[in-house]
């Protein structure tokens, strides 16, 4: 049990049946009347946050939260295929469970699968991808006003935004927590 006067960032407990992460915390103590924990919490299952308040003696179970080194196997049009890598147990996902994190991921890569009782609720692919650009308009010279860009498609069908030098077939690497350009590998 965590008490909330005990509460840090990335701390992870189940209140009223549902599992939050503490985004942001904040210990208050008024000139009048009791201390109180001021809180942002993220809903850990679909990603919403709430601010709640709770008294410094309040206590909420820990929230275990697995997390499974799995490879990307293929997609068959209404699932996802993962392998475990160690068990090489299979499992797949819907395309609702996955969302969008999987859009700079090319089949074979490895990712993190996350869950709380057996539930898959996140998948985090690596930091970093490096991935070839299969379609983009080529660039024109002294066209490059302040850090211009252009569309790019690569392999995966996701869109990137590259610097006008950077042209067909080349691999470029790309961070997937913002989607953005780093650098031509």
């Amino acid at each position: 049990m965590i008490s909330a006067g005990d509460f840090r960032n990335g701390i992870t407990l189940e209140i009223e049946g549902s599992v939050y992460q503490v985004v942001e915390f904040q210990h208050v103590k008024p000139g009048k009347g009791a201390a109180f924990v001021r809180t942002k919490l993220k809903n850990i299952k679909n990603g919403g946050v709430v601010e709640k308040t709770f008294r410094p003696t309040e206590k909420f179970p820990a929230a275990h939260i697995e997390k499974a080194d799995m490879q990307y196997l293929y997609n068959d049009g209404e699932m996802y295929n993962f392998m475990d890598n160690t068990t090489f147990e299979q499992i797949a996902l819907s395309e609702d469970q996955v969302g969008d994190s999987l859009k700079f991921v090319k089949e074979n890569e490895t990712v993190k699968m996350l869950s709380h009782n057996g539930q898959v609720f996140a998948i985090e692919p690596p930091l970093f991808v490096e991935l070839v650009i299969t379609d983009t308009e080529p660039g024109f010279k002294g066209d490059t006003a302040t850090g211009a860009t252009k569309p790019a498609t690569v392999e995966t069908g996701a869109l990137v935004y590259v610097p006008l030098f950077v042209e067909n077939g080349e691999k470029i690497q790309i961070d997937t927590r913002t989607g953005e350009y780093m650098k031509r590998c």
